[in-house]
């Protein structure tokens, strides 16, 4: 009767599919099947006998800490926040979800419609088209560790090159928006002679 009884205490408490319950709620499922004198003070003791859940109690663990906000920026788009939001239904363009790019100075943001298949070069470039062309590259990015925003690219040389040819390209504009006048008034001007 006592190995029936620690068998069954095993089973419900210990077994794979189980989650180590608490007395009260291993005794409610219990007593919707069995029932026994002194069943209640029994699963009590066993509960209190395992070692895992003795382990993992609140009490023997150690305190996480408060939370710490973050720092407020000085300048404006110097540090942002980004997030996803999806399960959107599919617009006409086959957009079915938000990239959201808050400036956490001003709480200003953009939403970007994007699909969720994009990829990371594509998001990327959706980045360098949307916030970095209009407010330039942040100095921190705030992300809630999502894969998307944690993959390299967002850290590595890829970044760092198609910022600097961007970079790059802008400055071959300027030259040539600097030069264009200097050349036509060259073209068009007259020799005056003192």
């Amino acid at each position: 009767q006592t190995t029936l009884r620690e068998a069954l205490l095993t089973e419900d408490h210990s077994s794979p599919f189980s989650v180590h319950p608490g007395s009260t709620k291993m005794y409610h499922d219990l007593k919707q099947h069995f029932c026994w004198s002194g069943m209640k003070r029994d699963v009590a003791t066993f509960v209190s006998r395992c070692l895992i859940c003795q382990q993992v109690k609140i009490e023997h663990q150690q305190a996480s800490g408060l939370l710490q906000p973050l720092d407020i920026p000085v300048w404006k788009w110097d540090e942002i926040s980004m997030d996803f939001v999806t399960g959107l239904p599919r617009t006409q363009r086959r957009h079915d979800a938000i990239w959201v790019v808050v400036d956490r100075l001003t709480k200003s943001a953009h939403f970007l419609p994007i699909r969720k298949d994009y990829s990371i070069s594509k998001l990327a470039e959706i980045f360098q088209q949307e916030i970095v062309r209009i407010h330039g590259t942040p100095s921190a990015i705030v992300s809630d560790r999502d894969p998307r925003f944690t993959s390299r690219f967002w850290k590595g040389p890829k970044m760092i090159d198609v910022t600097n040819e961007k970079v790059a390209v802008a400055k071959e504009k300027l030259k040539e928006a600097r030069t264009c006048p200097k050349s036509y008034a060259d073209k068009h001007r007259r020799s005056i002679e003192f």
